[in-house]
């Protein structure tokens, strides 16, 4: 949220995800895309610049089209400030060669709560991650933006491996996995994240889905970035499958059936020194 003067007018600027703006929960349309990128600059970067500097951001191939670009937008976003009931002149501050917003301009913004909420010195990762209902300006592929698309992806995933870890320490299995899978599909090299999975279907999962879950682990991580995995992240797997072993232990000794002999039989890695060992009954093994 941009320290600023503020006028009778708060608006709501949702830049996390596809582009949103409202005053007093009504709704702003900004039309066209253009109009949409150029306040979503003027929003992360609201000081007064030069139009050619914007204009060359948003539009760099627009071959000396750039100014004519700029100029339709700026109409666009004026006409939707207007159509809201608002002044654009308390909005916007537009001079012949330089444009900004308004100091007094007051926004309510969604990047800055969910960096305050990621990054303060007592971070809130729930906060930040249900704040981020998508990547910077989903649906505009303006160059301009990739930089910073990307630093508060990078700060949204380290989130969810916090939250993550946090969650399954207080016995919240599904919402670790969520938080895992969540990580995992933007970025399957997260190897936390996997630790977390094993780690959950080891407190109430089958020894199978642990095996499957360090199985995929050892596999990206063989093809992407030719390493094993970390040994405490071996620790965790190794201390899952032996709670699995031992609830399934328990489980039959309640039904009173005397349960075959396990063996280790290797899975993944390179070699004979980078192989895995799971245990399984030697019925199946015999019968494989």
């Amino acid at each position: 949220m941009h320290g600023r003067t503020t006028t009778n007018e708060r608006l709501t600027v949702r830049l996390l995800g596809r582009i949103e703006v409202a005053v007093h929960g009504v709704p702003i349309r900004l039309g066209g895309r253009q109009a949409q990128a150029l306040f979503g600059l003027l929003a992360l970067d609201p000081r007064r610049r030069p139009r050619e500097a914007i204009a060359a951001d948003l539009w760099p191939d627009a071959d000396g089209g750039s100014t004519a670009c700029l100029r339709q937008a700026l109409w666009l976003v004026k006409s939707g400030l207007a159509s809201a009931g608002l002044d654009p002149d308390r909005i916007l501050e537009i001079e012949p060669d330089l444009l900004g917003l308004a100091p007094e301009a007051w926004l309510d913004l969604d990047v800055a709560r969910f960096e305050l909420a990621a990054r303060s010195a007592t971070p809130d990762v729930e906060a930040a991650i249900a704040l981020y209902r998508g990547d910077l300006v989903e649906g505009l592929g303006h160059e301009c933006f990739a930089a910073e698309r990307e630093r508060l992806s990078d700060m949204f995933e380290d989130a969810l491996a916090v939250a993550a870890v946090e969650r399954l320490r207080r016995d919240d299995i599904d919402g670790a996995r969520s938080a895992a899978e969540r990580l995992l599909a933007r970025d399957p090299l997260r190897e936390e994240a996997h630790a977390v999975l094993i780690e959950a279907y080891g407190r109430t999962g089958s020894r199978s889905q642990v095996a499957r879950q360090y199985r995929r682990l050892i596999t990206v991580l063989e093809r992407e970035l030719g390493v094993e995995p970390l040994p405490e992240t071996e620790m965790a797997y190794r201390q899952a499958l032996a709670a699995t072993l031992d609830r399934s232990s328990r489980a039959v000794a309640d039904t009173g059936i005397v349960p075959a002999r396990r063996r280790l039989v290797p899975i993944g890695g390179r070699g004979a020194a980078g192989r895995r060992s799971v245990p399984i009954p030697e019925s199946v093994a015999a019968g494989s």
